[in-house]
């Protein structure tokens, strides 16, 4: 409840909308997480234009991002670690791309400045918030310096060197990327002749005529397709076809998950504990007592907030009784009704604390809050003894006061929160919680409704070893006769498996599509050669036995690659080639339209604006050719198209009105687009332009 806690979570949620917001150019890369060995002596994980990401620090950071999820309530799992991961690389590319720019160019945050960031009449939007008087609507600047001076006289704790070590730099780089978007963004300038040409272009129409001779009346099987062919295409739009370093596999998987049998006996097991649930007044030490996958919540729940299983059901018990076995997800559940109230869903009370974490004796807090209980009484003013004698930064300044919401209970001191939640409106106590004594007094309660205390036993579903070691011999055996890429195929079909392909997996991958999250298997196959078959790997309720197939270098796709993505291309180049040589030197539309069997076509306004041909689709080239003047009233030369060769006659250029936005109003446009565009390209830029080397994969 203290400005210490608020300032924390909230340098988390600033820490990452800084990373989101001013590496968007970098966060659309494949996602990693996990570690592995550390066996290099080298401890360097990357390399960004030659500056050394060491892995203690790199870890440091991930682990300090952990701990702010954790501390605000967000699972830390695999699935978050992979995402802290990367936000933490691309933390680090982003800063030493910029912090090399910025001081290239000269820029940078003073004292001064970032003095007036936080004092001034723009500060940080969560300590603006936290630091508004609700009475006046204003910011308070003395009640947010006395609450950094505060932080500063704690020193070497936790949360002032998080402070000063995370949350002030992480608000001058902020202001220092801002300022460098800034000009980058007032660089943008859309000159007067670009905006005519725009609306000319735009307005343009013609009336034409054209042959169309379609790809498709030349038969596929008479083009052949060599590899040679592939490659030169390649060769020639190298941009468009580069790749990282991936591999592919095919595997097998075989199920580990728990069997009829195993589902059985944990019912019969769950169902031999419902007496002693049902008749225990020792509820929550039973649980604690015989496990269950549902924490026990010593709290009510809202009717509307009860979003669990059956809970229609769930919510007619009566006290004491007893429903279930049902199933939730991988569990049997039993849910017993404890007790229901009503209560608000929203409470406004104010508090002074005296701690007893800062070494003062016990029996001296509990003499300070019962003289301060006494003093209220006799008529003193709350809010003054707030702000003279409470141990809580986060709320002395504006008299204690604070507004929670039932969501807010279990984060809460449980006695704290029983006071303000279960008590009535214009209740005053002195309350010990773990932070010490508190003086609480319940100012207003809201939107009464009524709230359920439940217990839930629930039992995980899970494959017995019998089971488990079934799987694990099955696969341990396939992958025994299976060693090589022809074998591993022949023993599918003997054994009538199922195969699945997992295509241009990465090294920093920690999931495999079709597989689920198994970093170990990433790390076995991209340890193995092509034709290599690999032991099994658990990976959740099922082996799995793969074997790699392809084996991709980083750089220009290899032929086999590339040719699902531009086969069609070259085949069309070809079937180009052929059409030509039968239409032969044919002259005219009808000549042309004569030698392959088709007609002159005909199409009005047709649009510079628009890639779209009536009767041909969309065909930019022909489109092209229609507004090149060198074209009117004469026969173009052959166009290559998109769906077939074209040659066509422009009858007339002209223009339509243009009233949907007048010049003024495109110059605005495209120059904010150009600015929005601006900050993001500069940084694709840089990033192109830099030396990066990721050595992640050996460590994680």
């Amino acid at each position: 409840m203290s400005i210490i806690q608020t300032i924390r979570d909230r340098a988390a949620v600033i820490m990452i909308v800084i990373i989101a917001v001013s590496l968007i150019a970098f966060i659309l890369q494949d996602a990693f997480s996990g570690r592995g060995g550390m066996g290099s002596q080298s401890t360097t994980i990357g390399k960004v234009n030659g500056r050394e990401v060491d892995y203690v620090e790199f870890q440091k950071m991930v682990e300090a991002q952990e701990a702010q999820y954790a501390q605000s309530g967000m699972p830390v799992n695999e699935s978050t670690r992979q995402t802290i991961r990367e936000n933490v690389w691309n933390q680090f590319i982003g800063e030493e791309l910029l912090t090399a720019e910025t001081k290239e160019l000269g820029m940078q945050v003073s004292p001064k400045e970032l003095n007036d960031m936080f004092f001034g009449d723009n500060p940080p939007q969560d300590l603006r918030q936290q630091f508004t008087n609700p009475e006046t609507g204003q910011f308070d600047g003395e009640a947010l310096k006395a609450a950094i001076r505060n932080l500063k006289s704690q020193k070497n704790t936790p949360q002032a060197k998080q402070f000063a070590e995370q949350y002030i730099p992480a608000i001058g780089k902020s202001r220092l990327q801002e300022k460098y978007f800034s000009l980058v963004s007032s660089a943008s300038y859309v000159p007067k002749w670009m905006i005519d040409k725009m609306a000319s272009d735009n307005s343009a129409i013609a009336n034409i005529s054209f042959v169309n001779v379609p790809y498709a009346t030349v038969s596929d099987s008479t083009v052949k397709v060599s590899d040679d062919d592939i490659n030169k295409y390649v060769s020639a739009h190298k941009e468009q076809y580069k790749q990282e370093k991936t591999r592919s596999i095919v595997y097998v998987a075989f199920d580990a998950a728990p069997s009829g049998k195993d589902t059985a006996e944990t019912l019969a097991q769950i169902q031999q504990l419902k007496e002693e649930f049902t008749t225990t007044p020792e509820t929550e030490q039973f649980l604690n007592r015989v496990g269950t996958e549902s924490p026990f919540f010593d709290g009510y729940v809202l009717k509307s907030k009860l979003q669990v299983v059956n809970a229609d059901t769930i919510r007619s018990l009566a006290p004491g009784q007893v429903y279930g076995p049902y199933l939730d997800g991988g569990n049997f559940v039993y849910a017993k009704m404890l007790s229901s109230r009503s209560i608000p869903d929203s409470v406004k009370c104010r508090h002074i604390l005296i701690s007893t974490q800062t070494g003062l004796p016990d029996s001296t807090a509990k003499t300070r809050i019962d003289s301060i209980a006494g003093a209220i009484k006799s008529g003193a003013d709350f809010k003054a003894l707030a702000e003279k004698y409470s141990d809580d930064p986060g709320s002395k300044s504006n008299g204690g006061e604070y507004e929670f919401s039932s969501l807010n209970f279990a984060s809460l001191a449980k006695e704290f929160a029983e006071t303000v939640f279960y008590g009535a409106a214009g209740d005053k106590k002195v309350v010990k919680t773990q932070f010490g004594y508190h003086y609480i007094e319940v100012m207003s309660q809201k939107n009464f409704e009524t709230a359920y205390k439940i217990a839930y036993l629930a039992k995980p579903i899970l494959a017995s070893n019998e089971t488990e070691t079934t799987a694990s011999n099955a696969a341990t055996q396939f992958a025994g006769d299976a060693r090589s890429l022809s074998s591993f195929k022949d023993n599918v079909k003997k054994q009538a498996l199922q195969e699945f392909v997992a295509a241009d997996i990465k090294e920093n991958d920690f999931a495999i599509p079709g597989v689920g999250s198994s970093r170990e298997l990433v790390q076995k196959v991209f340890g193995a050669d092509k034709g290599d078959v690999l032991e099994p790997v658990n990976v959740g309720d099922k082996y799995v036995v793969a074997a790699v197939t392809e084996v991709n270098a980083e750089g220009t796709m290899s032929a086999a690659k590339a040719r699902p993505l531009v086969e069609i291309f070259v085949r069309n180049e070809k079937k180009a080639e052929e059409i030509r040589k039968k239409l032969g030197n044919a002259a005219t539309l009808e000549a042309i339209a004569g030698a392959s069997g088709t007609q002159v076509l005909r199409a009005d306004s047709v649009s510079f604006a628009s890639t779209f041909v009536q009767g041909a689709g969309s065909e930019p080239k022909l489109v092209g050719m229609a507004f090149n003047k060198a074209n009117l009233n004469k026969v173009s030369p052959l166009i290559n198209g998109t769906s077939g060769v074209f040659a066509v006659k422009t009858e007339s250029i002209g223009a339509k009105g243009n009233d949907a936005m007048n010049p003024q109003q495109m110059k605005e446009s495209a120059q904010m687009q150009m600015k929005q565009f601006g900050g993001r390209s500069a940084l694709e830029g840089l990033r192109k332009s830099a030396t990066i080397k990721d050595n992640r994969s050996k460590f994680f």
